[in-house]
């Protein structure tokens, strides 16, 4: 294992490099991976508890440990009362990344490399960090798919656990993700209404550009010539707290102008620079099924009349034809949509793993729906939810949650 020591500011960063099974519990299997993890104290916090940090995603590395606004500003909250672990979920980051590159080992051997890159498996890297650490117990804190992990984490090792916190990230638990995906168009239905409700003139606008994607006439400066129904995942920007102004100022824009081009580039979801979260991302709600395109199989008729109604993280098998960087991933997204994913959570065990902490729920959230997630808090009755719609899915970035949740957590009153 490799471990340096740096400063940054105020800020004491460890970086730590571990090499990893890449099958847990297989001892046969001689395949390694490093996984990479920066644990960040502010000075003087240097024997305060640890709170690891599980990302969204799949497929997105942890944050650097800067101050904000170059880190989200929940880390300075977060470092008054632990010292912070940033993992870099494996096939992210630092901790072997998976890319283009990867191509070149070939569809099955590459498929079949990316099913050990789990929720389980993160748990099972998070382990081995603790241990190296020396730390008997840890805090987590899960953002969106980290609090999939975290769900994951209390599954099979609740008592390494002294807190939970949960930030949009309380999954459905033993809900086949047909039902998830039917639900998050309702989410994004309702959403596109209050967004045209605001600015009715914006519907004429989607509807134009939909003509002018359906011709062939938008052409993203990588050279993708963007279809209706990538236009159509802008709805993405509406699951963020301040997303709706980056989408008001785009179709503010001409769509014959450079600037609208690089900034629709810029809005889309699903980029090629991530390509694990397009390849990944409906396993996150595989707990125990194949996903086989669940959002293409379950969107409703009035989506595909309507070109205006915005979809979210949907992804779509279409853009394996008309996304150049994610062409060439088309034979691994292929087998990955028909694999058999085995269950990721045990609800009995959550309900008795005796969790402690606090979750934020979102009401309006368009990706981790609400009605799903109250039924996963009630398992875990240590857990306070905080069911507010004060804030969107991207809320963690505000700089009151973490605070609330900690106070939460720790008997405060409610506000």
């Amino acid at each position: 294992m490799a471990v340096t020591t740096r400063r940054m500011q105020d800020l004491t960063v460890e970086d730590h490099t571990l090499t990893v099974p890449l099958v847990w519990g297989d001892d046969a299997d001689p395949r390694t991976l490093e996984v990479y993890a920066a644990v960040v104290a502010r000075s003087g916090g240097q024997d305060l508890p640890y709170l690891v940090f599980l990302q969204g995603g799949p497929g997105f590395e942890a944050p650097r440990p800067y101050h904000a606004p170059a880190a989200p500003s929940w880390l300075d909250a977060a470092l008054e009362h632990y010292r912070v672990v940033l993992i870099d979920q494996r096939g992210t980051g630092r901790s072997t990344p998976i890319g283009d590159a990867d191509l070149a080992r070939g569809t099955d051997e590459l498929v079949e490399y990316i099913t050990h890159l789990r929720a389980d498996a993160i748990v099972r890297d998070c382990e081995a960090v603790r241990e190296h650490l020396g730390a008997s117990t840890w805090s987590v804190l899960g953002q969106s798919f980290g609090g999939f992990t975290t769900l994951a984490y209390l599954t099979t090792d609740a008592a390494s656990l002294r807190e939970v916190f949960f930030t949009g990230g309380l999954s459905a638990v033993g809900r086949h993700p047909d039902e998830v995906y039917a639900l998050t168009y309702d989410k994004l239905r309702d959403a596109s209404t209050r967004y045209y409700r605001r600015f009715p003139h914006h519907r004429d606008t989607v509807r134009q550009l939909a003509d002018l994607a359906a011709d062939g006439r938008i052409i993203l400066p990588d050279g993708e010539v963007v279809s209706v129904s990538r236009l159509r995942s802008l709805g993405m920007l509406l699951g963020s707290n301040d997303g709706w102004q980056k989408l008001h100022a785009l179709l503010e824009t001409s769509p014959h102008t450079n600037a609208f081009r690089y900034d629709l580039a810029d809005a889309l979801p699903f980029s090629p620079r991530n390509p694990l979260y397009y390849v990944f991302h409906e396993t996150s709600y595989a707990d125990g099924f194949a996903t086989r395109w669940s959002a293409d199989r379950v969107e409703p008729d009035d989506f595909r009349d309507d070109v205006t109604l915005l979809t979210g993280e949907h992804v779509r098998r279409e853009w394996l034809d008309t996304v150049p960087g994610f062409g060439p991933w088309r034979d691994v997204v292929l087998a990955l949509a028909e694999h058999d994913w085995p269950k990721l959570y045990d609800a009995d065990r959550i309900a008795a793993s005796d969790a402690h902490g606090a979750a934020a729920v979102y009401v309006n959230d368009l990706y981790v729906p609400v009605e799903f997630s109250l039924e996963t808090a009630a398992l875990m009755p240590g857990v306070t939810p905080w069911v507010t719609s004060e804030h969107e899915h991207s809320g963690l970035r505000e700089g009151d949650v973490l605070p609330h949740l900690f106070d939460l957590a720790r008997g405060a009153r409610v506000r």
